[in-house]
């Protein structure tokens, strides 16, 4: 019954075309090689995508609301170097987090403003924020990796912090994966069950209706900024505590991979469509993909072409599914 019911529902469901495409994959890697499901290594592809999942989120509402966010990568970078730099000037590890955090969010805020408020197309404002923010982290750290140890951080909850990316939650389920989980929650009711996610489809589909209806279009871009910047701070403090350091080119493309799951998950380039729920389907098969295509020991290259094609693929769907609607 239950199988039954599974299936009556997918037809309804928006995603329905990348469920199918995930179950393919799926399959097609279990039956080409024995290791892909084992369940050591699909928990490592969950680990994997983690970080990739939480901006993915956030970059979700900025495309539903009609913008594109190009410096996530750097966001994710700065955060963990701040953080890190922080914790090696002896700052609490609370204080360091905390900091590195607001970092990212006013980051978004300066983007939302020089969009909303100065008028400038997103995708030049945020290439632009990418280069400053990214150049100004390695001229602090001078393109030099920082390193957390006990030997370089004083704080004796430094354990606790490389738990929170190093750690498994009964020895089995990564912590990162956690933080995605509860990050896609939390994107699922702001986006699909708030009056915020309603007004980003509204100023999305229609900036000049939505204006005309009583929102404020500006307010409302702006803070989906915000919000994917503060997720990629909070991915860029994570990636700290799994690897115990950061490098100085740490996030480079980055921003590539988020925009890749977000359109691979149906979110319209055009804005005022898209869902969580897509998303995180577009992270599983990018996750998937890589992972099966290195178990069959394909080139990283075929890879990047092949990720590359299917985002092709994906906004070709998109245009064409709103010629058929419109």
């Amino acid at each position: 019954m239950s199988r039954i019911k599974l299936f009556l529902f997918l037809p309804n469901l928006r995603e329905q075309g990348i469920v199918l495409a995930l179950v393919f994959l799926f399959a097609g890697f279990s039956l080409a090689t024995p290791h892909f499901l084992r369940i050591t290594n699909l928990l490592n592809v969950l680990r994997q995508i983690s970080l990739l999942g939480i901006i993915s989120v956030g970059m979700t509402m900025v495309i539903i609301s009609g913008e594109i966010d190009l410096s996530v990568g750097a966001v994710y970078g700065i955060s963990a170097v701040t953080c890190g730099l922080l914790m090696r000037a002896g700052h609490p590890i609370w204080v360091a987090i905390i900091a590195a955090v607001m970092v990212g969010m006013l980051i978004g805020l300066s983007n939302g403003v020089l969009v909303n408020y100065g008028k400038i197309s997103s995708l030049i404002v945020t290439l632009g924020m990418l280069n400053v923010v990214r150049g100004s982290y390695l001229l602090i750290t001078q393109g030099l990796p920082v390193f957390l140890s006990s030997q370089t951080v004083c704080d004796p909850r430094l354990p606790l912090f490389f738990f929170l990316g190093q750690g498994r939650v009964f020895d089995l389920i990564p912590m990162l994966t956690i933080f995605f989980v509860a990050i896609v929650i939390l994107g699922y009711f702001l986006c699909h069950r708030s009056l915020f996610g309603f007004y980003l489809r509204a100023v999305g589909g229609n900036a000049r209706a939505a204006r005309a209806s009583g929102i404020n279009v500006e307010r409302t871009k702006t803070l989906a900024f915000m919000f994917v910047s503060t997720l990629a701070a909070l991915a860029g403090i994570l990636n700290l505590s799994f690897l115990s350091s950061v490098q100085g080119i740490v996030g480079a493309g980055l921003e590539l991979d988020v925009i890749a799951a977000t359109v691979i998950g149906g979110t319209s380039l055009a804005g005022g469509e898209g869902t969580v729920l897509g998303t995180v389907i577009g992270v599983l098969i990018i996750g998937i993909l890589r992972n099966g295509l290195v178990l069959l020991g394909v080139s990283p290259f075929w890879q990047i072409t092949l990720i590359g094609g299917i985002i092709i693929g994906a906004a070709a769907v998109d245009v064409a599914t709103r010629k058929v609607r419109g």
